[in-house]
């Protein structure tokens, strides 16, 4: 299986070629630049490095979040018009699970952060069992120093990564004696990973529908939150529940919590 992986949900831009034996290729690049601006000269010279043709490809697997929504619309836009012109299965892939398959180690919990700004991260946190990555606490907003005090009560080793730590690297962040940051190499994430998880759900049969996939974004924009400041009769109706969508298919779905 051969599969093109794409990763825009924080500042890095990343762009994989694989196949069932190795990563072939791989552009993983954080500077100042927009993904609007990198992301198909990328495509374009990953496939080039890879001496592979686009209609060999048999999928496409993206990053979808959560992070960056500017980051994941781009990355999934791109996505999907190349899984449609080609005629290849597209799948979603959760941002953090990948940053989390860094560190595929039994015995020590992955904790994967994201910002999600105004001092809050995305947290999620897995672990490895037999192989597999195993969702050990759901992806969530939390203050970020909630989210870092919650890994000190664990019972076991915990390894940190995420962009949010190196924003934060200046601040000198105290972190719990179980708990110790990811090195630079291994922080961000890396389309290679996306790549991984997505050939494996490929082959289990989960593929994203291409007309109408979105990204998670599991908290609201500050374009909305705006938006719901200024008209409070809408926002009161809309207030009790936060739409979550489905990484493989796409579908809406509405949790109450």
């Amino acid at each position: 299986m051969l599969i093109l992986a794409i990763d825009t949900a924080t500042s890095v831009s990343s762009i994989a070629v694989a196949d069932d034996s190795k990563i072939i290729a791989e552009i993983t690049v954080d500077n100042r630049l927009t993904h609007s601006e990198t992301l198909v000269p990328h495509i374009e010279a990953a496939m080039k490095i890879s001496e592979k043709s686009k209609d060999a490809l048999d999928g496409i697997a993206v990053s979808i979040g959560p992070g960056s929504f500017t980051g994941l619309r781009i990355g999934l836009g791109t996505a999907k018009g190349l899984s449609y012109a080609l005629k290849c299965p597209i799948v979603g892939v959760p941002t953090l699970e990948a940053l989390a398959y860094h560190f595929p180690v039994p015995g020590v919990y992955t904790a994967a952060f994201a910002d999600a700004q105004k001092g809050n991260v995305y947290f999620g946190l897995y672990s490895f069992k037999e192989g597999n990555i195993i969702e050990v606490k759901p992806v969530q907003v939390l203050p970020f120093a909630e989210a870092v005090s919650y890994c000190g009560t664990l019972d076991a080793p915990v390894m940190m990564a995420g962009d949010i730590f190196r924003k934060k690297s200046a601040k000198k962040v105290s972190l719990p004696e179980n708990c110790d940051k990811a090195p630079s190499n291994l922080l961000l994430p890396r389309a290679a990973n996306v790549a991984l998880l997505g050939m494996r759900m490929l082959s289990e049969g989960k593929k994203g529908n291409v007309m109408d996939m979105e990204p998670i974004y599991i908290r609201k924009s500050e374009a909305e939150v705006l938006w719901d400041r200024r008209h409070p009769e809408t926002a009161a109706k809309s207030e009790p529940s936060s739409i979550m969508i489905d990484a493989i298919s796409g579908e809406r779905g509405v949790r109450n919590d």
